[in-house]
């Protein structure tokens, strides 16, 4: 048994003072006082805060970050983008997945991230040769998860097709494509031997409309019902005008009210970026109790557009946020950029506030918590009994802090001092970053570096 002396820390009914958190061995809460004396216990450093989960991660595509940048002959956007990506990936092997979302994943812990969702489709070797096992490269991802100590919900993803109309996959889409046999021979490898352990959770990830048929999104949503009836579900849905536009020649609908209409989509749903919502779909798609996954750097890394957080929270919708490809590993940053945009969008400020929390960063901060949780289908994201001890402690020496106290702090950290402020970081437990540093940050670097400069070369 582990005790921890907070000097204030965020519950689920507010910020208290001197409390202690009795944690036992396999990582979970037990116990919660608060106006306690510290006595017998390890104090932490500043104010102590739930970890943020990270519900939408492509972790090879970090090695991309800022090396897109460069304008083209013609106009860029997602899909030139997209382009460049497929250049890419056929040079990533076992080796280097493991290696450069190692690296990701203790950066995300750095900055306060406490879990991720792994969006993976990256399951065949280069030309879609497959390997000898069809979950070499889902295996990586969970070794990478366990080398940094991050909880993990992982999500292979189903995905058979270009476009719209069962296009075949291009060439270099052939590394992805998995059909729901492939699919769930891949979800029982990695379910079977982490099930006892409550760092892992498992779901699927149908990539997007565009990428599957119906029948198959019917089967593979038909044989998750039958075996893990609780898990996870997530999909890309109209991030992009274009993809809208297609979705209406093909099948008469806009991706969201088909989703809605044709598919039970429900709480255990993660609709990953939703960007182009319209009319009636605010409203569906926040009643249907799902969550909205988003990410807000790479949403405008890629020029996505804007999502309309303003009218989906007074519809009571649910979000939460997600570091997507990586060109920023920042809660704070997504949770900024969600608000800025709006504040641009209506020129007005202060705009995602709730009728309950009148603090923009509480209230941000609070919800991405409240829906990543539920994305991830993990105990997670509340400093409470029977939740993970998943913590992030704040820098009460950081000069940002001074005289911030409650709420503020929730503020200073999203819109003045970002991941700066994170100091420590436990996951389940157990200390995973202290003073600022990863416990095998040398390591994982390297072997980071060493992959980089074997594949970018």
């Amino acid at each position: 048994m582990t005790s921890l002396h907070c000097p204030s820390a965020l519950l689920p009914n507010g910020w208290f003072r001197n409390v202690r958190l009795e944690i036992e061995y396999e990582g979970s809460i037990v116990s919660v006082e608060s106006g306690v004396a510290e006595f017998g216990a390890e104090r932490a450093a500043g104010p102590v805060i739930p970890g943020m989960p990270n519900l939408h991660s492509h972790s090879f595509q970090r090695a991309l970050a800022g090396r897109t940048e460069r304008a083209g002959p013609s106009s860029d956007d997602f899909w030139t983008w997209r382009d460049a990506m497929y250049q890419f990936v056929d040079r990533v092997d076992p080796e280097a997945l493991q290696a450069v979302t190692a690296w990701l994943y203790a950066d995300m812990l750095k900055s306060g991230y406490t879990s991720v969702g792994e969006f993976h489709y990256l399951h065949h070797g280069p030309e879609g040769v497959a390997y000898d096992d069809p979950a070499e490269m889902s295996h990586q991802i969970v070794a990478a998860a366990k080398a940094t100590g991050i909880g993990l919900t992982h999500l292979p993803v189903l995905y058979a097709y270009s476009g719209f109309g069962e296009e075949p996959p291009n060439a270099s889409q052939q590394r992805f494509v998995c059909d729901s046999d492939l699919l769930f021979r891949i979800v029982d490898a990695i379910a079977k031997p982490t099930a006892e352990d409550t760092q892992f959770a498992i779901g699927i990830a149908p990539h997007s409309l565009r990428a599957i048929s119906e029948d198959m999104l019917e089967d593979a949503l038909s044989a998750l019902n039958k075996s893990y009836p609780d898990a996870p579900i997530h999909m890309h849905i109209a991030e992009q005008l274009s993809e809208v536009e297609d979705c209406v020649l093909n099948t008469g609908m806009r991706p969201v009210a088909w989703a809605l209409d044709n598919l039970d989509i429900s709480e255990r749903w993660c609709l990953i970026h939703a960007t182009h919502l319209a009319g009636t779909e605010i409203s569906r798609l926040a009643n249907s109790g799902a969550v909205v996954g988003l990410c807000p750097t790479t949403e405008a890394n890629l020029g996505d557009g804007v999502f309309p957080a303003r009218p989906f929270l007074d519809a009571k919708g649910r979000f939460g946020i997600g570091s997507d490809s990586h060109i920023s590993v920042d809660p704070a940053e997504e949770l900024r950029l969600l608000e800025y945009a709006q504040r641009l969008l209506y020129r007005h400020r202060n705009m995602l506030q709730t009728e309950e929390q009148p603090s923009v960063g509480a209230a941000l901060y609070t919800e991405a918590l409240k829906g990543g949780a539920q994305a991830l289908a993990r105990p997670i994201g509340e400093i409470a009994v029977g939740k993970r001890a998943d913590l992030v402690v704040l820098d009460s020496e950081n000069i940002m802090l001074t005289e911030f106290e409650g709420d503020a702090i929730l503020d200073a950290l999203v819109f003045a001092a970002g991941a700066g402020l994170v100091k420590d970081v436990m996951v389940g437990g157990q200390w995973m970053v202290q003073d600022r540093r990863h416990h095998d940050e040398e390591a994982l670097t390297a072997a980071a570096r060493k992959a980089l400069q074997r594949t970018l070369s």
